[in-house]
């Protein structure tokens, strides 16, 4: 029994070992299964970092070859437009011209003015009116630059999907430009009118102002600037920003403390030279208060203040050209005497001026001392220009006795305060040398800026009307030459400047521009 429970043991344990042994060969298996999924994992791991690493190696690559393009680029990137004209891959002299050529071929030479039934012109050379494109390709070249390498590559791939605009500055005379609409608001249909005044014997007569349109400068120069911006002014015509204006009330105390003064007697001395003009002295006829009375409402067109005309016992004609020695300046122009009417109006006005004396200072007003050109102050009917249009007006003509005159003062080298130019280039003077006159609305004045007074002569006869200006040589005056010429015409305009040249001992010593000037075609 024991034998048996021995072998029975020991067949167990026999039995067993087997077991372990058929055991022993499956966990091998299961090991070497599980060591062979990690190598494949690995082997996928190894391949897919190696595919990245490519791929930024590529990366790197087309990133060195962008880069190295874009550094030795010496062109404008692709995607760069100025004005809506494409510069890409051009050259900045290349872009620069042909951009220019561009403007050129959209702008134009002068663009057109509207205001109801009124037109005008305002040309773009006359106003310099250009497009800053050395700028503009300048900038144009730059992106792309300006940042880091990054950046500047990041800028350059965006331009080639999604382009880029410039738009230049535009440059423009502004001065240039606001003189040309406060001229074109002198000459509007419906323009305001101020009241004025004048001394007719010993009268004050005032005339009423009347309600109507001045040029919006602002807006205008803004609408003018926008259609030159956007290639439009050459298409349709740029309509005239007005506003409506009141004219001022008339301010009686004001005209008063005006014209209010003492007599004075004229004298003048010799050692020195001094000329002490004579003055008439004047006052209302009546008080202040009746003054405003006769005003009332200010609805009536013209109101006449009785005057009280103190004058002098010497006036400053009666001391003769003894006190001016030296023939300043002279001009003359031709007229034509068989016009009666005409030569009536030129002999009126030039009378009212001859004999005027200026202090050194004083301003001329053409309109004061010539007064209104009325029927009752003796003028008549010849023709004026009104609208564009040639039309008998009171006073047509005396406009050439203005003309006269400031072509004289330039000889003198006396200082322009203002003058402008007529519609139509007149027969008696060439173009940029005219100056035109509207009585309450256009004025043409003079600055005696010299340090002695000057005296008027002024004579109408015999086909010729003559301006003298007499005064005392300085030694610091100049021989005066004036240059006038056209420089442009258009099929509704001509255009034209004037320069005062200044010279001494017959060298050049300065030159000024005395105006640019628009004129419309007969």
């Amino acid at each position: 029994m024991q034998v048996k429970g021995k072998e029975l043991e020991k067949s167990k344990n026999l039995n067993e070992l087997p077991i372990e042994e058929s055991i022993e060969p499956k966990t091998e298996n299961k090991l070497i299964v599980t060591s062979s999924s990690t190598e494949k994992r690995k082997t996928t791991l190894s391949i897919f970092t190696l595919l990245i690493i490519i791929g930024i190696v590529i990366l790197l690559i087309c990133f060195c070859i962008f880069t190295a393009y874009n550094f030795f680029n010496n062109n404008i990137i692709l995607g760069v437009h100025i004005k809506g004209f494409n510069v890409s891959n051009m050259s900045t002299s290349d872009a620069r011209y042909q951009l220019d050529n561009y403007i050129r071929e959209n702008l134009p030479q002068e663009i057109k003015l509207k205001h109801g039934d009124f037109e005008t012109t305002i040309s773009l050379s006359q106003i310099s009116a250009n497009f800053d494109t050395k700028t503009a390709v300048n900038e144009a070249y730059n992106i792309g630059r300006e940042g880091n390498i990054f950046e500047n590559n990041l800028y350059v791939l965006s331009t080639m999907f999604k382009k880029i605009n410039l738009e230049p500055n535009l440059k423009i005379d502004k001065n240039q430009l606001v003189k040309n609409l406060e001229d074109i608001s002198s000459q509007l249909p419906d323009k305001v009118t101020q009241s004025s005044y004048y001394i007719e014997n010993s009268n004050l007569i005032i005339t009423s102002g009347k309600e109507g349109n001045v040029v919006d400068i602002e807006a205008t120069t803004d609408a003018i600037i926008s259609a030159i911006s956007n290639f439009s002014a050459g298409r349709n015509p740029i309509e005239i920003i007005v506003k409506s204006q009141k004219p001022d009330a008339i301010d009686i105390e004001k005209i008063h403390s005006e014209i209010y003064k003492e007599p004075i007697d004229a004298y003048y001395t010799q050692n020195p030279f001094s000329v002490y003009p004579s003055e008439n002295g004047v006052d209302f006829k009546v008080s202040i208060e009746e003054a405003k009375s006769i005003l009332g409402d200010q609805t009536a067109e013209e109101y006449t203040i009785p005057l009280n005309i103190l004058y002098p016992k010497v006036t400053t004609n009666m001391i003769g050209t003894e006190a001016f020695p030296d023939l300043l300046a002279t001009y003359s122009t031709n007229y034509d005497t068989s016009n009666r009417n005409r030569t009536t109006n030129l002999i009126l006005a030039a009378n009212k001026i001859n004999g005027t004396v200026l202090m050194p200072g004083e301003t001329f007003s053409y309109n004061k001392v010539v007064g209104a050109r009325t029927i009752a102050a003796g003028y008549k009917e010849a023709p004026i220009y009104i609208s564009g249009e040639v039309v008998d007006g009171v006073g047509g003509g005396i406009c050439q006795i203005t003309s006269t005159l400031y072509n004289a003062v330039l000889y003198a080298n006396l200082e322009i305060v203002q003058r402008t130019n007529h519609q139509f280039v007149p027969s008696y003077a060439p173009a940029s040398r005219d100056a035109t006159v509207v009585y309450g609305a256009i004025d043409f004045q003079f600055k005696n800026n010299r340090n002695y007074p000057i005296k008027l002569v002024c004579s109408v006869s015999g086909g010729i009307a003559n301006f003298k200006i007499f005064g005392l040589k300085q030694e610091d005056d100049c021989e005066v030459e004036i240059s006038a010429y056209v420089t442009g015409r258009s099929s509704s305009a001509v255009y034209s400047e004037a320069y005062k040249i200044l010279k001494r001992d017959g060298k050049v010593i300065g030159s000024e521009l005395l105006s640019k000037d628009t004129y419309k075609k007969h």
